[in-house]
Order: structure tokens, then sequence, then C-alpha cells
């Protein structure tokens, strides 16, 4: 549909929208009239001092009722399609569409407006504001056939407290509510507010079970306010317990015992179990399951304890980030007989349900990439959990993937086949020369990771390309939304073989690419710094930021040896010698449950010194295709300006740099069920500071006239975070045309994006 089609279409919904809103009134029976809304008017008398009288008049507001008819730009089609389907004979349409948003009438005679005044003097006692004067007044146009109501609220003097308080006669846990008001956020001169108080019971409830308190609950504190003492709306705060409160809950639990179930499996009375003491633990299970010493520092948990609830909750997700278990389970039973005249005991037992021991999976997978390369890939991963019996797991990936370009080449067509095998063990425990306290570290226990990976990538007319690599290194969570991820020994060996007459005379052609692809090694080291604020559930404006730094070649240059090109080299090969850092920053802002703005800001930045005169081929960024700017194909956009000698010559080799500039706004909207809605704009590209890159590839002041931008929609099936994605996206600015050609909204040559998951 083109853009003037479009518009006619627009004009004539809205002229049926407006026709179909003009024939509400007719519907309205004799004795009724169709409620526009409550207005709410707040003064206040001469004695009042209140500050932020909005934020009270937002919460006011919200309490009438009920809510009048929507409208769509000043009309009613909900309504409209209600009363024809109800009122007249109705065709197909009409009945869908009342389906959809058919909406019942809301008439004044609905609105009980003493009702609504008295809760607005509820809601106004509530937050401290006693015998306020609220006057409502009905307003009716016979003519339009519509009625409004305005309330009118005189708002006096509020209460304000004068001293808080416990009261003693709650001893004999006077002392014990006396230090929790200690650190009370309830300052004196604030306002009486009902919901403050709820928070406040809360609040000592948390600290009450922090030191021990296991049956206590809010629900056993009450407040009294005496405003007996003073004649200016001022009042004491007094805090005490409830009548009959059962003596157990003011009394603290200490933890008499700890029992550890390391292999809780139901329906399996059989199996013979062992109890091994271990730390003042006992330990039930298979014999040869887990090894106590490595479970016990995963449990925070002691004998001796005060019952805790904020430990309980720690020690659950310390033994779940094991990553041997499915369930954990921590529950408490009370120990009758042993009370004494101060404390409680508690028996805590710890449940755990393993996961299965080994595991098999494969995957098949058909990939369509917008470099025009389409075919299968199957993956076979063998899983072992708990390998050496302290909570290790190792996993073995096989791949092979076949893909054939079915267009952008007219030459018949390149065909790339990928082979890959790779081993990870991880061990959930620091391994390290010197002791490391787990007790240190109070979210989580870091984890240990080994990876050795071995691929061989053979694109056909082009080359095969040999890669090993290793590390080793440390992940560990600092909180909820804190991830750090250092690899102090990391190495990557690529060797370039089956190289093609035709992309060597590339290669000899540019320099830049060349030397890409001449240092073979790298050995180096790489940390990660991950925040994720995508995880809260409780505000709007969400954040996510990751950091990482790369630098390679600095710590082996100690082992070093100089080769007759002045290049220095470790056991005869040529290393690279570089720092690269960059950062990835994305915002997304929440306008209701499922539509939201998402954005992206990426800045990435690689400096090549020494040994090396560029970044290796493995560690340049490149831009484009259906995670980065989407209107441009994979890895085909940039460096800068670079154009390429003809349409087929990114079929050849992918375009790259060392810095990288990219960009990306996207609102997302549902549409129906699964189906969720996209709009975007992506801007971006990868320049070369090294000075012998592809032409017009210099990264210079003028680069935001450099960047490739595009725009398109998109449609994504999203079933409980599974996400299939398709984006369609046409360039508005290409880099690679001539300077007063680039700006060009290209719609009829869109590309086509499909992907896994969202794009940032």
């Amino acid at each position: 549909m083109n853009l003037n089609n479009y518009i006619k279409t627009i004009l004539v919904i809205s002229i049926v929208l407006i026709a179909s809103s003009c024939a509400v009134k007719k519907y309205v029976p004799e004795d009724e009239l169709l409620f526009t809304g409550s207005s709410l008017d707040i003064k206040l008398d001469s004695l009042t001092d209140v500050k932020n009288v909005a934020a009270l008049k937002l919460e006011l507001e919200a309490t009438l009722s009920p809510q009048p008819n929507s409208k769509f730009l000043g009309m009613r089609p909900g309504l409209h399609y209600y009363y024809k389907v109800n009122k007249d004979s109705a065709g197909f349409i009409a009945r869908f569409l009342n389906k959809k948003i058919g909406e019942k009438p809301v008439y004044l005679s609905d609105v009980e407006e003493e009702a609504t005044r008295d809760l607005l003097r509820n809601r106004l006692e509530n937050r401290g504001f006693f015998f306020s004067n609220i006057s409502s007044k009905t307003l009716k146009d016979e003519e339009a056939k519509e009625g409004n109501v305005s309330y009118n609220v005189t708002l006096p003097n509020p209460y304000r407290m004068k001293t808080y308080q416990v009261d003693r006669d709650s001893i004999p846990f006077y002392k014990v509510l006396e230090d929790q008001i200690k650190n009370t956020p309830i300052k004196v001169d604030s306002r009486f507010d009902l919901s403050a108080l709820k928070l406040e019971r809360e609040r000592i409830d948390l600290n009450l079970k922090d030191k021990g308190y296991y049956n206590f609950n809010s629900g056993f504190l009450i407040f009294q306010a005496d405003t007996n003492q003073y004649k200016n709306r001022k009042f004491d705060l007094f805090l005490k317990l409830k009548q009959d409160v059962p003596t157990k809950a003011i009394k603290p639990y200490q933890i008499k015992s700890v029992n550890v179930f390391p292999y809780n499996v139901t329906n399996n009375d059989t199996v013979k179990v062992d109890t091994v003491r271990y730390a003042n633990k006992d330990f039930i299970q298979e014999s040869d399951f887990f090894r106590p010493d490595r479970l016990d520092p995963f449990i925070l948990l002691e004998k001796g304890d005060l019952y805790n609830p904020e430990k309980s909750k720690a020690t659950s997700r310390r033994l779940g980030s094991i990553g041997a278990y499915k369930f954990v389970n921590i529950e408490y039973t009370e120990i009758d007989g042993e009370q004494t005249d101060s404390l409680n005991y508690l028996e805590a037992n710890i449940f755990l349900s393993p996961l299965n021991k080994r595991a098999i999976r494969a995957e098949l997978q058909a990939v369509t990439k917008s470099n025009d390369f389409s075919g299968p890939t199957l993956g076979l991963t063998f899983s072992n959990r708990n390998l050496f019996k302290g909570g290790e797991t190792l996993n073995i990936k096989a791949t092979g993937t076949y893909e054939v370009q079915v267009a952008g080449n007219s030459s018949g067509g390149l065909t790339s086949t990928e082979f890959g095998l790779g081993a990870d063990l991880i061990f959930p425990r620091v391994l390290a020369p010197f002791k490391v306290d787990s007790d240190y570290f109070e979210y989580a226990i870091p984890k240990t990771k080994t990876s050795l990976n071995a691929s061989i990538l053979n694109r056909s007319q082009l080359y095969s390309l040999l890669t090993f690599s290793g590390s080793f290194g440390y992940v560990w969570q600092a909180n909820k939304y804190v991830t750090h991820e250092l690899n102090p020994v990391s190495i990557n060996y690529v060797r370039p073989t089956n190289i093609s007459e035709e992309f060597q005379a590339i290669l000899d052609d540019n320099a830049f690419l060349q030397s890409s692809f001449d240092q073979q090694f790298i050995s180096g080291l790489t940390y990660s710094f991950t925040y994720n604020g995508m995880l809260s559930q409780s505000k709007r404006a969400l954040y996510y930021v990751n950091s990482t730094v790369d630098v390679a070649g600095n710590s082996i240059s100690l082992l070093a040896q100089e080769n007759d090109l002045g290049k220095k080299e470790f056991l005869g090969l040529e290393y690279a010698q570089y720092a690269k850092a960059d950062v990835d920053f994305r915002f997304h802002y929440l306008l209701n449950e499922e539509s939201r703005i998402a954005t992206r800001f990426f800045a990435g930045y690689g400096l090549p010194f020494g040994n090396s005169d560029v970044l290796p081929f493995s560690k340049q960024y490149f831009s484009g295709g259906a995670y980065s700017v989407r209107a441009f194909r994979t890895r085909s956009l940039g460096p800068g300006t670079y154009t390429a000698d003809n349409e087929d010559d990114s079929s050849f080799f992918d375009q790259s740099g060392n810095v990288r500039l990219e960009a990306n706004v996207e609102y997302r909207f549902p549409i129906y069920g699964y189906v969720k809605g996209a709009l975007f704009m992506d801007a971006g590209n990868v320049w070369s500071t090294a000075g012998n890159g592809l032409d017009g590839g210099e990264f210079s002041s003028n680069f935001l006239n450099e960047l490739g931008i595009g725009a398109g929609v998109g449609m994504r099936v999203d079933v409980q975070g599974f996400v299939i994605r398709f984006d369609l996206a046409a360039p508005w600015h290409d880099p690679s045309l001539p300077e007063n050609e680039r700006w060009n909204f290209d719609v009829e040559n869109p590309v086509f994006n499909f992907a896994i998951g969202y794009p940032f």
C-alpha cells in the first residue's frame, strides 16, 4: 500500500467513526443522560499548610467512579457498536467490532454521589485530614443527552505527630519494640498517614524475623493515636501488642540442628542412605552423590544461629546457582519440649532435588541470514552435572552447519560449511593459587570456567579458517543485577588455509585486510561488567549496561623473541597486541504492560600497538544485520563511506573496522495474543583508524554524516520469552553512495531479517 492509499484509508475510517459517533445520541433512553465523567476541585482553608496537593488530588481522583465510556478523537465507537448490536439489526462487521471494542453505556443515574463522597472522606482521613468539607454538584445537558458530576473538597489542617513511643503495656516485649522504633522513618511533625503506619508494621515485622522471631507477624502490632493532650491537631502515636498474642510469637528461635538431603528424590524410599557429620551439619544421602565439603560453603544456616529468613533466601539462591539442582526447599520444624524461658528451637531441613546427572540435547535449526546464506545447523550437547561430586558441570558440544548463498552472487552462489567441537568445564567455586574465602561473596559464590574450542570454517571459492581457542576465568554475581566476568587467560589461534586466487587478489589489494589475517595468535585478558536492570518488575524506566575490556599481548611479550622482520614471536608464532573496549547501553521505557520504547547505544574502539598494525580479523567490529543496523545486510555496512567495486563484492569478505558506533530506537506494541509489532530506526557504522584500510573508511570529525540509517517495521511471535522475529527495513541514508545521493528512503529495496530473540 503506497502512502496516498494509506492516507485515503485513514480518512475513510475517520469519516465512518465520526458518523457513527453522531448516531449514539439517538439510542440514549428518554430518562437517561450519558455520563461524561467526574471532576474534582481541592481548596485549602485558611489554616491549612499542605505540600504536594497535586499528588493528593491524583490519589483522590483515582477513587472517583464510575468511569465514563471511552472516547477516540472525541467519539465513542465502542458505545456506538454496543447500541448497534443491541438496539438495531447489525451485520457481521458490527457484531465483530462490538465483540472487540463494544462498551455498555454508563449513565448519569449510575453515579452514587453519596457513596463517592464517603469514599473521598475515608481516603482523606487515612491521610490525616479529618472533618473535611466535601460537596458535589450534578451538571446536565439535556440537548446533548450528557451529564457530569463535580466534587469540591475543602481541606482542613491535617493532624501531625508530636511523639512516637511504645506503650508500656507491651511488657515483656517493651524493650524489643523500643529498639525497633529508634530508626523509624516516621518523623516528628509528620502528617497522620495510614499507609505509612502499615509500612511501619511490615518494617518492624521483617526486622524481628531477622532477629529470630519465627512466629511473629505484623498483625500482632497495633497503633493508637491520642489527641487528648492537644488542641492544635497534634497527636501522640503509641505502638503496642494486641491482646492474647501467643507466647511463642514473642520469643526468638534458635537453630538446633541442620539436616541436608543432597539427593532428595520422591518415590525412592528403597535407596540406601548414609548420614555424614560435617561442619555441625548432617548430610543424609547416597554415599557417593555430593561431597559434603563441597556443598557446605553454599549453606549459610548454622547450628546455634537465630532464625533469619534472609539467610534462608540466600542459602536457597546459592544452592540453586550450582547448576546441579532442579529444586531447593528449606523447611523448619519446631522442636517441642526443649524450650527455655528465652528461646525456642528449630530444626532446619534442606531438601535438594537433583537434575538428571547426564543429558544429551540435540538442536536442529534452519538458519536464514541477512547476507543471503541459508541452511541447516545441527548441534549435539552432552552434559554431565556433578562430574567430580562437587557440582562441576561438563558440557561437550559438537556443531555442524551447511549454508548456501541463495542470492547476491552472480557466479552461482557461495557455500559455507562449519564444524566445531568444544568443551566447557565449570566449577561452582574459585580455583586459584591462593585461598579465597567463600563467605566474602555474600550474594553468590563465583564460578570458575575453563573452555576449549576448535572449529573449521570453509567458504567455497574463498578460504578456510581453522580456529582454536581456550580460556580460564571467573564469573560471579555481585547482586541481583550486577555480573562480573574475568578471564585472566584467553588464547585464540586462527589459521587461514585454502585461500583462493580470487580472495588472495583481494588481500593483495588491501593491506588492512591482509594484516588482519596475518597475526594468528592472540593471548590476553578480558573483563566484562554487566548491569541488568531489565529484571526489575516495579519500574517503568529500565536500564542495561554491558562493558567489555580486552587486552592482548602484554604478558606474553615478556617471553617473546624478535624475528627477522622486527616482530615479536612466541613459540615461533607472531602474536597480536591491542587494547579494546566497548560499551552497550540500553534504556527501555514501559508505556504500559505490553508496550514500550526500547533504545540502545553502542560504542567500541580497538587500539593496535606494538606488534600489531591492525586488530586481528576476529576482533574487529562489524555493522549491519538482524542485531545491528537492519536496513543493511550482515557485515556489509562501512567502513565509513567505502563503496564496493561491484554489487557482489561483499560476498568475498566482511567489511570491518576498529571503531564502531550504533544507536537504535524501537517502539514495541501488542497486535494479538502472542503476536507483537514494532516500528524502529537504526543508525551506525564502523571505521578504521589504522590509515591503511579501505577507501573512505578512515574515522574523522565528519563521522555523523557517514552513519548508515534505516527504518522499518517488525513482527514478533513471543511465546513466554521465546521470540521469533521478522524485521523488514529500508535504508534511509546510505554512506556508500555519492554524497548528494545518500538521503533516499529506498522502500522498494527493503532488507528482510529473520532472527531469534529481540535485538536489544
